[in-house]
């Protein structure tokens, strides 16, 4: 399938029908617990069945990929959809207005089209391979920061892996007390929704699963922003990353001084 028979227009609309579930207050308050601070709510299911059912029935050649089902049978050479029905589900959970549906293509293992919608603002960020990213069909660039100092950097605590507590903590200290400010907003697909506009200087994270980032990170490298891995090499589309995301001089600092 090629990527001009993915009909974009279909596909925001899908999403925007899609993000009217995020107002089920009594669905969202349905909360099952898969591990350590890791939960699911109904209104998670039924986002994924709402999307699944639309995907699967107008692509069918195409598998699909999400947080919330197994995933073992994925062929990540063909042609996969990649879903985070809920990003942020804690926030839903407490009412905090700061979660985000994540879709993203990935054609041989590449990530070619990716959203990222906040139901909350209504606002829809979406990036074609190439052909740069969009913000409600607006172009969006990261930010010109050069400078640690001039910097707002959100972090992420992976509050999964509590056991990273005490290493995350030291890179935060040293970070905030370098930089201008930092924020956690516990979506990591609207962190980087959120680079890849300029309202974000930078963002890392650690143990970040695919669904969460293969979005966003499109998102920032078609504004014309970097991801890297720690170790300062590009970010592939790993099912488990850490990533530093960016301009390119804010990205490098990151992985070079801090991570």
């Amino acid at each position: 399938m090629e990527l001009a028979k993915v009909n974009i227009e279909e596909l925001e609309a899908l999403l925007r029908q899609a993000g009217e579930l995020f107002q089920d207050r009594e669905a969202a308050g349905c909360v099952k617990i898969k591990g350590e601070a890791d939960y699911v709510t109904e209104v998670d299911y039924r986002v994924q069945q709402f999307i699944r059912r639309r995907l699967e029935a107008d692509y069918p050649q195409v598998q699909f990929l999400s947080e919330e089902k197994t995933n073992q049978e994925i062929d990540k050479s063909g042609l996969v959809w990649i879903l985070d029905p809920v990003d942020g589900t804690t926030n839903l959970i407490h009412d905090c207005h700061a979660s985000c549906i994540s879709l993203a293509l990935m054609e041989r293992s590449e990530v070619v089209l990716g959203f990222v919608y906040n139901p909350y603002s209504e606002e829809l960020f979406m990036a074609q391979k190439g052909r740069g990213c969009r913000l409600n069909g607006k172009s969006t660039a990261v930010s010109r920061a050069a400078r640690m100092e001039d910097s707002l950097i959100a972090i992420g605590t992976s509050p999964y892996y509590k056991e990273t507590a005490d290493k995350n903590f030291d890179i935060f200290k040293r970070l905030f007390m370098d930089c201008q400010d930092i924020r956690r907003s516990g979506s990591a697909a609207m962190d980087l929704a959120y680079v890849a506009c300029g309202r974000l200087d930078g963002y890392f994270e650690r143990n970040l699963k695919i669904w969460d980032v293969a979005a966003g990170m499109l998102l920032v490298r078609e504004a014309g922003g970097s991801v890297l891995a720690f170790n300062g090499a590009q970010a592939g589309n790993d099912m488990v990353s850490d990533i530093a995301a960016g301009n390119s001089v804010i990205a490098g600092l990151l992985t070079e001084e801090y991570l």
